[in-house]
C-alpha cells in the first residue's frame, strides 16, 4: 500500500493547481464520509494529574491534596455569559464582558517603594555598612536616586483601572483566537487551599507561548487570586512595552544585576530586586516565573533568569523573611500556539507596542480566516512546601561525573563496565544573582527548578496536535487512508491516558480527527481514492520539521518506553541485522544486566534537558522503571535462564542467606534479592502489534539521535576552529542538505542542533578555547582521527531504528 500511496501523491503533486482546489472541496466537506458516532473520549479513564514529589515533599502530598477534588471537572476560563455579572437583561447580554471586567476585585498595594527603600540590605549600602555603599565614596543621596532608578526599571504599582480595561480587551482578543481555555476546577482548589495557610504563593510555568505571560496572569486573575506578579525577559520588550507591563504588574531583572560581584552597581542592583522580592512574598502577592526560556531562543531549556529570580525566593525563605512560600508547578498547553507572535519574537528587535499590535492583528486574520480554532489548557499542579523541600532535598545529592568522564572510554571502547555514578550535565549559565548564593544554595536551585518542571511537564495534557502528528510523521509518513486514521488516533489516545497523562480534548473521534487535520490543514493534504475514501499525506519538506516539534510534545508521555526500546534496539544491533525478521529477533535472549547497561549508555548519551530526571531520583531506580514499562506493555517477555528454577515455582525456597533484614536495612531492590535479579532473562514479544510499537516508540527519539549521528558524520567535514555560533550554522546547513538528499527533515531544528553541538562539547569531542572573538570550538585530540569518529556516530547509530 505504501507504493501505491507514493506513486499517487507523486502523481498529485505534478497537478498542483487543480490539486489545490479539489484538496479545498475536501476540507470544506467534512472529509465527505458518513461515519457512526464513536464514544465520547469523556467516557474513559482520565488521570488526574500534577500530584507533588512523595520523596521530596511527603507531608504537602498528603495535606494539600484531597480524593474529591478529583471529579470537580473542568471549567472554560474565556467563556462569561450574564450570569458571571451581577445584572441581567438583553444589554447587559450584550456588555457582559465590559461589566465583568468592571467588576473583578483588585486589592490595594500600598507604600511598596517606601518598604523596600527601608528594607534592611537596602539600608545597609546606603549608610555605607556594605560593600558598594555610600561608605565607599558615594553620597547617601545619591545612592537613594539610584536605587529609585532601579527600582523604577524593576516594578511599578498597578493600575486598577488600566488592568480591568486590559483584561475586557484581552478576554474579547482569547474569544476570537481559541476555542476555549480550559482549566481544572480541582487544581484550581487545591491552589486556593494553599493560599488560605498564609504562606506566599510562587507559581512556577514552563514557556511555550509569549502569549503565556498575559494569559497566566489573566486566568489567575479570574479565579480570584488577585493580581499576579510576572517575571519578564527584559530583551524580548521594548521600552515602551516594559513601561506597560510594568502598569499590569510585571517585573523585570535591571542589567547591573548581572553584574560581576565585586562591581558596586550590581552589589546594590541585587540587593534592590532582594528587597523588592520580599517584600512581594511579605504582602502575599502572588509571584509567576517561567522556568523556560523563551521560545525560539537558540540555548538552555532551563532559563538562567528564571533560576535567578527563584534563588531570590529562596534566599527570602532561608533568611526568615518568610517562614515559607509554597511552590505551585504551572504549564500551559496549546493545539497550536499563536503563528504570529514567536515570528515577531525571532526577530532581532525586541518586541515592541506597534509590532506586537500587529501580531494581533495578524493571528486575528489567520483566525478568522480558518473555520478551526485552537484549544488552551492551564495546568496547576499540586502546591508544596519550600521550607520541606530545601529539608528534605539536601539528603539526596550524590557524587556526580561529567560526560566525559563517563561516556567517553566506553564510545571508544577503552571500558566495558558504566560506572554506577550520576551525571553531571549543567547548560544553564549561572547569572549574578544567583552567583551572589552559596555554592550549595546555587545547587539547591538547580536542582529545584529541574524538579518543579519535570512536574510541569509530567502534569501537561497532550493535545490533539501532538498526537496527530506522532502518527503521520512516525507511523504514516507516505499516508494513511482516513479510516484507519481514526481507528489509530483512539489507539494512542488510550495509550497516553493509560501511563498517566491527561489529554486536552474530549468528543466524538471523527469531529476531533476533522478539527486537528484543520489545524494542521498548513502541513497535511488530503486525497481522494476509491470508494469514497480519503487519504491523508504529511505535506514534504519543512512541514516535517513542524510535525516534529509538535510530535515532541507526546515524548513526555512515552519517553520511557522510547529509551527502553532504543536500548533494546542497540543490544540487538550486534546480533541481528538490522532488516531481519521479527521472528529472529525473538529467539535472542536480552539478560536484565545487559539491558540496564544499554539504558544507562543511552541516558548517558540524552541531554538532560530532554530527560528532566527528578534529582531524587537514581539512573539505577529509572533503569529499572524502564525496564517494568517494556513488560507491562507487552513488548518483553520474562524467559527461564537455563538451569534456573522456573519463575511459576512458588514452592519454599531454602537458602543460607537470612530471611530477614537489621531495622532500616532497605534498598531500592528490598523485595527481590539484586544479585538473582541480575540473571533475569528476556525475549521480545511474538505478538502481531509489537513489532509496529517498538518501531514507533524507536522513531520518537529519532530527531534527536539521528541530529547527533549527522553531527557526528559532519565531524570530518567541519570548518574548525570556528565561533560556536558559526559552527552551529555550519552543521545546521549540513542537516538541510542531508535532508534535501534523503527526505528526513525532522532533524533540521536549531535546537537539536545546538543540543548536538553541546553534548560533544560535554562528551569531549570538541573543546572550548579563548579567542578574539570570543570563545572557539575546535576539534579534540582524542577524536581527531577519522577511527575514533567512526566509533561515535556507530556508538549514536546502535540506537536508531531506519
Amino acid at each position: 500500500m505504501d507504493a501505491m500511496l507514493g506513486a499517487r501523491v507523486q502523481t498529485q503533486q505534478n497537478k498542483r493547481t487543480r490539486h489545490h482546489s479539489h484538496e479545498t472541496s475536501l476540507w470544506s466537506s467534512g472529509f465527505g464520509m458518513k461515519l457512526e458516532p464513536i464514544t465520547p473520549f469523556l467516557g474513559k479513564y482520565r488521570p488526574f494529574v500534577g500530584r507533588c514529589c512523595q520523596t521530596c515533599t511527603p507531608k504537602s502530598w498528603e495535606s494539600l491534596f484531597h480524593r474529591s477534588i478529583t471529579d470537580l471537572g473542568f471549567c472554560d476560563v474565556i467563556l462569561v455569559k450574564e450570569e458571571n455579572t451581577r445584572f441581567r437583561g438583553w444589554l447587559v447580554r450584550r456588555l457582559c464582558y465590559f461589566l465583568w471586567s468592571m467588576e473583578q476585585h483588585i486589592p490595594p498595594c500600598r507604600d511598596a517603594p517606601q518598604k523596600i527603600m527601608e528594607s534592611s540590605g537596602v539600608q545597609r549600602i546606603i549608610s555605607g555598612r556594605a560593600p558598594g555603599g555610600a561608605g565607599e565614596g558615594q553620597v547617601p543621596g545619591l545612592v537613594k536616586k539610584e536605587v529609585q532608578r532601579i527600582l523604577d526599571h524593576i516594578q511599578a504599582p498597578p493600575r486598577p483601572l488600566l488592568l480591568r480595561l486590559f483584561s475586557w480587551v484581552l478576554l474579547r482578543l482569547l474569544n476570537c483566537l481559541f476555542l476555549n481555555v480550559q482549566l481544572h476546577k480541582g487544581h484550581m482548589k487545591m491552589v486556593h487551599k494553599a493560599a488560605q495557610a498564609g504562606s506566599p504563593l510562587v507559581l512556577l510555568s514552563t514557556h511555550k507561548s509569549l502569549l503565556d505571560g498575559i494569559l497566566l496572569p489573566f486566568v489567575l486573575f479570574t479565579q480570584g487570586l488577585g493580581v499576579l506578579r510576572v517575571a519578564w525577559n527584559p530583551h524580548t520588550c521594548s521600552p515602551a512595552l516594559r513601561a506597560l507591563l510594568r502598569k499590569l504588574g510585571a517585573l523585570f531583572l535591571p542589567p547591573e544585576a548581572s553584574l560581576s560581584l565585586d562591581s558596586s552597581e550590581g552589589v546594590l542592583a541585587r540587593a534592590v530586586v532582594q528587597a523588592a522580592i520580599e517584600q512581594l512574598l511579605v504582602g502575599r502577592q502572588p509571584l509567576l516565573i517561567f522556568l523556560e526560556e523563551p521560545p525560539g531562543i537558540r540555548g538552555p531549556r532551563l532559563s538562567a533568569l528564571g533560576q535567578a529570580w527563584l534563588g531570590a525566593v529562596v534566599q527570602a525563605v532561608q533568611a526568615g523573611i518568610v517562614p515559607d512560600a509554597v511552590l505551585v508547578p504551572v504549564a500551559v498547553t496549546y493545539d497550536l500556539a499563536p503563528d504570529a507572535l514567536p515570528d515577531v519574537h525571532h526577530a532581532s528587535t525586541p518586541l515592541g507596542l506597534w509590532t506586537g499590535a500587529l501580531a494581533v492583528l495578524r493571528s486575528l486574520r489567520s483566525c478568522w480566516g480558518r473555520s478551526h480554532r485552537a484549544c488552551v489548557r492551564v495546568h496547576l499542579a499540586q502546591p508544596f512546601s519550600l521550607q520541606e523541600y530545601t529539608v528534605n532535598a539536601r539528603s539526596c545529592w550524590g557524587s556526580r561525573q561529567t560526560l566525559e568522564q563517563l561516556l567517553q572510554p566506553l564510545v571508544l571502547g577503552q571500558w566495558t563496565v558504566v560506572p554506577d555514578t550520576e551525571k553531571e550535565q549543567e547548560w544553564t549559565p549561572v547569572t549574578g544573582p544567583l552567583l551572589a548564593l552559596k555554592e550549595e544554595d546555587q545547587l539547591l536551585v538547580r536542582r529545584l527548578s529541574r524538579h518543579v518542571l519535570n512536574a510541569s511537564v509530567a502534569s501537561s495534557a497532550v493535545m490533539s496536535t501532538a498526537i496527530m502528528a506522532a502518527l503521520l510523521l512516525f507511523k504514516h509518513q507516505k499516508g494513511v487512508f482516513l479510516s484507519r486514521l481514526l481507528g489509530e488516533f483512539s489507539w494512542l489516545t488510550e495509550e497516553t491516558l493509560l501511563r498517566g497523562f491527561d489529554v486536552g480534548f474530549s468528543g466524538q473521534l471523527r469531529c476531533l480527527v476533522r478539527h486537528t487535520l484543520g489545524l494542521l490543514q498548513a502541513h497535511v493534504a488530503l486525497l481522494r481514492v476509491h470508494q469514497g475514501d480519503l487519504v491523508v499525506v504529511p505535506r514534504p519538506g519543512p512541514g516535517l520539521t513542524h510535525l516534529a516539534r509538535l510530535s515532541a510534545e507526546l515524548l513526555p508521555a512515552f519517553l520511557s518506553e522510547a529509551v527502553g526500546a532504543c536500548a533494546v534496539r542497540g543490544l540487538l544491533a550486534g546480533r541481528v541485522p538490522p532488516e531481519g525478521r521479527w521472528e529472529l529477533q525473538g529467539v535472542e535472549l536480552l539478560s536484565q544486566r545487559e539491558l540496564h547497561r544499554q539504558v544507562l549508555l543511552l541516558l548517558h548519551l540524552l541531554p538532560q534537558d530532554l530527560l528532566l530526571l527528578q534529582p531524587c531520583r537514581s539512573s539505577y531506580c529509572y533503569c529499572q522503571e524502564v525496564l517494568d514499562r517494556l513488560i507491562q506493555c507487552g513488548l518483553l517477555v520474562a524467559e527461564e535462564s537455563p538451569g534456573s528454577r522456573p519463575a511459576c515455582d512458588t514452592g519454599r525456597r531454602v537458602s543460607a542467606k537470612l530471611l530477614w533484614k537489621p531495622s532500616g536495612d532497605f534498598t531500592d531492590s528490598d523485595s527481590d534479592d539484586f544479585e538473582e535479579a541480575e540473571g533475569r532473562y528476556f525475549r521480545l514479544s511474538q505478538q502481531s502489534r509489537c513489532p509496529d510499537f517498538l518501531l514507533f516508540l524507536c522513531r520518537l527519539l529519532s530527531p534527536l539521535l539521528q541530529a547527533f549521528a549527522q553531527a557526528a558524520a559532519f565531524l570530518c567535514q567541519g570548518q574548525l576552529p570556528d565561533t560556536e555560533v558559526g559552527y552551529t550554522e555550519q552543521l545546521f546547513q549540513f542537516l538541510q542538505a542531508t535532508a534535501q538528499e534523503e527526505g528526513f527533515f525532522e532533524c533540521v531544528d536549531p535546537k537539536l542542533t545546538t543540543s548536538a553541538i553541546w553534548t560533544f562539547r560535554d562528551l569531549g569531542v570538541l573543546q572550548q578555547t579563548p579567542g578574539p572573538a570570543g570563545p572557539m570550538l575546535q576539534l579534540s585530540p582524542t577524536f581527531a582521527s577519522r577511527d575514533s569518529q567512526e566509533k561515535l556516530e556507530q556508538f549514536i547509530r546502535q540506537f536508531i531504528c531506519s
